[in-house]
């Protein structure tokens, strides 16, 4: 059997700010603790997966430059898809029709949430973004993707508000709720002790009973909106021919596929980025 797992950092064990878990530089000055407890919540689903009998494991890191986890901490005889380059999957890559279940680890919630530790939808750029009209974050982009591979989504670890988000969108999801957001950068967290035998249990349950749950996939044509926070991140976005600009801020982009629709958003984001640097 074989499980795939998709973690970013936001939403592990103890982190509740961008200097706990932006990057490996002098304004984030405790990353090496979030690596620690990325880590450390992702070891915990392998281990779950495992005990309900998969026999191979591809770890996606998911989070910023995608060179996060301690690869030489894992759990063994796990690979790691790690770094930038190739591929259109996103937060995916690697995923295909050969998996029989598929596993968020540290996600969060979605631009626009209340009390969602550091809420946000790819980039702090995104103000909101929509999948066919209806919110969406992370969570939904990267169960589109399983879905379209006819993998289910079994298990999500995140904040409270990042689970509530999963359960809304993915019946019968199993999840384990590591923080309660008291603000955006303000967290009631559980320790290590009990969010890794939580992760692990949850995990072990949820490939277990794999079987009650659908894979998703967003209906098709599949158009996905997203309204950015500037109007110059747009300005670069209308450049790309398949994007249709809907005002200053919103750039949309429709497809036949949500394969196609999903590489296009993560196209506009790419190219918003270049709108953020141009202001220089």
């Amino acid at each position: 059997m074989k499980v795939y797992i998709s973690a970013d950092i936001e939403g592990v064990t103890g982190v509740v700010s961008w200097s706990h878990c932006g990057r490996a530089d002098g304004n984030h000055y405790d990353f090496p603790f979030a690596r620690r407890m990325m880590t450390h919540d992702v070891n915990a689903a392998i281990r779950g997966a495992k005990a309900a009998g998969a026999t191979e494991i591809v770890v996606k890191d998911s989070h910023g430059n995608s060179k996060n986890l301690l690869v030489d901490e894992l759990e063994p005889g796990v690979s790691l898809v790690s770094g930038h380059g190739g591929g259109t999957d996103g937060m995916m890559v690697g995923i295909d029709e050969t998996f029989d279940a598929a596993i968020l680890v540290g996600y969060h919630a979605m631009a626009g949430t209340a009390k969602g530790i550091m809420e946000h939808t790819i980039t702090g750029s995104v103000h909101r973004l929509k999948i066919n009209g209806v919110p969406s974050g992370e969570i939904a982009l990267s169960a589109g993707v399983a879905g379209r591979c006819e993998v289910p989504l079994v298990f999500i670890s995140s904040d409270e508000a990042g689970c509530l988000e999963a359960a809304e969108r993915i019946h019968h999801i199993r999840t384990a709720a590591v923080k309660r957001g008291l603000a955006r950068y303000m967290g009631e967290c559980l320790s290590p002790d009990q969010t890794g035998p939580m992760i692990e249990e949850g995990v072990r349950e949820a490939v277990l009973n794999r079987a009650n749950i659908h894979p998703w996939v967003p209906g098709e044509p599949c158009a996905i909106t997203v309204e950015f926070n500037r109007s110059e991140e747009a300005d670069f976005c209308s450049r790309l021919y398949f994007a249709k600009r809907l005002d200053a801020y919103t750039m949309e982009v429709e497809f036949d596929s949500y394969e196609l629709a999903h590489q296009a958003c993560w196209n506009l984001m790419a190219m918003s980025s270049q709108g953020i640097s141009s202001q220089n």
